[in-house]
């Protein structure tokens, strides 16, 4: 099996090239801080939400320092139609005030050092590097974490774990947009609620796949023996 997935993982990776190209369009932002923020706001909640809340928060708000001194709730109408907004403005004004008083004002460029900050967690991490600094690394999601195991690419129980084994697998060229290559895929295929699998372009090397076909056909194969009849 292990064989069958490296060789089919340069296929894979240059079909979801092919798909989704290798760029992605970032959020809205002019300084470091403002694109961790955005991609924090982006948790459970949809791009065009954090779009089109983002623009006028970073308008008003130009530094993370006016942003850490901002009352609550000032910061809270700004960002009202983004999910979460609650825990999520108090998380931000945390997190601006920890990049003033704790990091002279630039934000960490490590994972262990963004992950001191109020709101960042790894998947925020890995994303923020990459994006901000170019710093290669695997953002692990729902989407990479559920299609990655299906593709025979990862076993892990949790999204760290996960990280860890395509950090090891894929070529390190492809660990930044294999997140938005697969977040695109999830949306549009292999969904968290059903897997398209009819109309999968990558159907062809999926190994859950494989294994449900491979299944399918020893289950058709088995033949019930007859009942053997006692003599009367």
């Amino acid at each position: 099996m292990k064989k069958k997935v490296k060789e089919n993982l340069p296929l894979i990776l240059d079909k979801l090239d092919e798909l989704y190209g290798v760029e992605k369009e970032g959020f809205y932002h002019h300084e470091p801080w403002q694109l961790l923020l955005a991609i924090m706001l982006s948790a459970q909640s949809t791009d065009k939400q954090v779009d089109e809340a983002i623009p006028a928060l970073f308008d008003h708000y130009r530094t993370a320092d006016s942003l850490a001194a901002a009352p609550l709730d000032e910061i809270e109408g700004y960002i009202r139609s983004v999910g979460l907004y609650k825990s999520k403005a108090k998380n931000m004004k945390e997190c601006c005030r920890q990049i003033e008083e704790e990091y002279g004002g630039k934000v960490p460029d490590t994972i262990d050092g963004l992950l001191t900050l109020a709101g960042v967690g790894r998947k925020t991490a890995n994303l923020f590097l990459s994006d901000a600094y170019g710093i290669p690394g695997v953002t692990v999601d729902t989407h990479v974490f559920r299609i990655s195991r299906r593709l025979g690419w990862a076993k892990g129980k949790d999204p760290k774990e996960v990280e860890m084994e395509l950090r090891k697998l894929l070529p390190q060229e492809h660990w930044i947009r294999i997140n938005f290559q697969l977040i695109y895929h999830g949306r549009a295929i292999c969904t968290a609620r059903k897997a398209y699998c009819e109309k999968c372009p990558l159907e062809q090397w999926c190994m859950k796949t494989l294994e449900e076909k491979k299944g399918s056909r020893k289950k058709a194969g088995v033949r019930k023996m007859p009942t053997e009849k006692t003599a009367e």
